[in-house]
């Protein structure tokens, strides 16, 4: 501890717990009998009161040892951060996901003064799979997969044409089929909406994130440095200027606040970025929101891969199924290349502009896909 020697932070947070209070110290100190006298904790705490500024070369060490992998935890959470948001942007699938489900809305609310929306908030991706159709079981975002899914497995075809390769399609899917083609397209893109939950892993990372945690340690880093520096130059230098603790800590001291400076300036933009994201999306958007939309993001993809699994299910069941038996939900990809056809749109949901529409409104001030 003279030479502040590294020991295990476990063991240096134990120690603290043990600082005794100014009456017990003055005991020990005042102690001049047989120390085998006293008992083991007793004696270990006179060693310790012994050695000058026992407990704050302690508290220091605590904060050497720990330091490191608390920076890198918070790193770690930045770097998912900015990541996350570049995603988000750059993802052109989620895009064109955005713009299908304002095309579905606004199909859904043709004639209606909700029609002819231009944006909506990403919240309401969240409600599209509580609409559901009069079979109780057909929703929303069933709709939104089946209007995207054939234009990506044609778009899936183009690319592996040109580039002669195969990304997240099967070399066996690309085969051209004399029948069915239409099925292929859809199967084809099925697998293209189904990898956006891949795609956006660091999305889904970041809402697991707690800002006000990334926050909170920042500031407690700053905390620990000013406690730690105030120590090294004043009581330290009294008491041990050359002493090989007093070299360590200096030298600690000295990096550790270019890296929490550094640190300080990294949370800065990457937190511009978060909010510059969110406001990309959501117009200007509050000081929270960025956070707030991964979350609802994450929540959006756990209900797509649900859905993508279904409508997976219900081709399969199509191929098995003689035509004219397939119920209007699964007939509606098959027949028609815009799913929301209106007869389909009436008999799967022939109320639905009086119920759940409103979650489409031509006056949000949020940003178009």
């Amino acid at each position: 501890m003279k030479s502040g020697n590294e020991l295990p932070v476990e063991f240096l947070q134990t120690l603290l717990k043990m600082v005794p209070t100014v009456d017990e110290e003055l005991k020990l100190r005042l102690f001049t009998g047989d120390i085998s006298q006293l008992g083991p904790a007793e004696r270990f705490l006179k060693m310790l009161i012994d050695i000058p500024l026992a407990f704050k070369r302690i508290e220091a060490l605590v904060f050497m040892s720990s330091l490191e992998e608390e920076v890198s935890i918070v790193k770690e959470s930045l770097a998912t951060l900015e990541v996350a948001s570049k995603e988000l942007r750059s993802s052109r699938l989620f895009l064109k996901l955005l713009e299908a489900v304002l095309k579905t809305g606004n199909r859904m609310n043709d004639g209606t003064f909700r029609g002819g929306a231009q944006a909506f908030k990403l919240d309401t991706l969240l409600k599209l799979a509580d609409v559901k159709g009069i079979d109780g079981k057909t929703t929303l975002l069933h709709f939104v997969v089946q209007e995207i899914i054939r234009s990506e497995g044609i778009r899936a075809v183009r690319v592996a044409q040109n580039c002669q390769s195969m990304s997240s399609v099967k070399s066996d899917d690309l085969v051209d089929c004399t029948q069915e083609t239409e099925d292929h397209y859809r199967s084809l893109g099925l697998q293209v909406v189904s990898s956006l939950s891949g795609e956006l892993e660091n999305v889904r990372k970041a809402a697991g994130l707690d800002a006000d945690a990334v926050t909170g340690t920042l500031a407690k880093f700053g905390h620990s440095l000013v406690r730690t520096k105030d120590f090294l130059h004043n009581e330290m230098k009294s008491a041990e200027e050359d002493s090989g603790f007093h070299s360590r800590l200096k030298s600690f001291v000295e990096h550790s606040e270019i890296d929490i400076t550094w640190l300080r300036e990294e949370e800065k933009r990457i937190m511009s970025l978060v909010k510059s994201t969110a406001d990309y999306f959501h117009g200007d958007a509050a000081k929270d929101e960025g956070l707030r939309l991964f979350v609802i993001v994450r929540d959006f993809l756990i209900m797509l891969d649900k859905s993508c699994r279904e409508v997976r299910e219900a081709q399969k069941k199509r191929t098995k199924m003689p035509k004219n038996k397939e119920s209007p939900a699964l007939q509606s990809s098959a027949d028609s290349h815009h799913p929301l056809s209106p007869d389909i749109r009436q008999k799967l949901f022939p109320a639905i502009k009086d119920q759940r529409m409103d979650i489409f409104s031509s006056d949000d001030e949020s940003m178009s896909p």
